[in-house]
């Protein structure tokens, strides 16, 4: 449920949510095409996907990142491979709702996701989804080891499954 609204210059701001819409350029209407989630950080890539029909979000191998060239041709074949039609990548705010150096590096990334591979990204706010990935994590029986392999897919799942489920409540926000 929206609370809040307010917008900004190329941002819809919603309590505990912001995205920034971006052009819809992705796969033809009557092709069914998939959401790719980033949880994009420095040293690693969380990446999920959605079902076709938009529902849930599955979580996939993380990426773990060696250099920008590297990274995109990944991309570029989970992009294939699953049908992407867009992207939705995690930004980190800060829990006062100000950007930081990695909100930045986050931006910079998805603009060039834009012009290579011509599909709308999406930015997302993900306060806290790594440390619910975390919490999560820490119920289950999992090692200490295990919970750091999988906790940037589990972010990714849970960007991806935040953002399907505020498309369906506002599909006309979330385009």
């Amino acid at each position: 449920m929206v609370l809040a609204q307010e917008q900004t210059p190329n941002m819809i701001l919603f309590a505990g949510s912001q995205m920034v819409n971006a052009p819809q350029t992705g796969a033809k209407p009557d092709q069914p095409s998939r959401i790719l989630a980033l949880d994009f950080g420095s040293k690693n890539i969380g990446l999920a996907v959605s079902d076709e029909l938009g529902l849930t979000a599955q979580g996939l191998p993380t990426l773990r990142r060696s250099n920008k060239r590297n990274d995109l041709d990944h991309l570029r074949r989970v992009i294939r491979q699953f049908g992407v039609g867009e992207i939705v990548m995690g930004l980190p705010l800060r829990m006062s709702g100000a950007e930081g150096a990695q909100a930045e590096k986050v931006q910079a990334f998805a603009e060039e996701l834009r012009r290579r591979f011509k599909l709308p990204v999406h930015l997302f706010d993900e306060r806290l989804t790594s440390v619910e990935a975390n919490r999560v994590l820490r119920e289950t029986e999992m090692s200490i080891r295990r919970r750091a392999e999988v906790v940037d897919q589990l972010a990714a799942v849970l960007i991806l499954q935040s953002f399907l489920e505020l498309r369906r409540a506002a599909p006309n926000v979330v385009e």
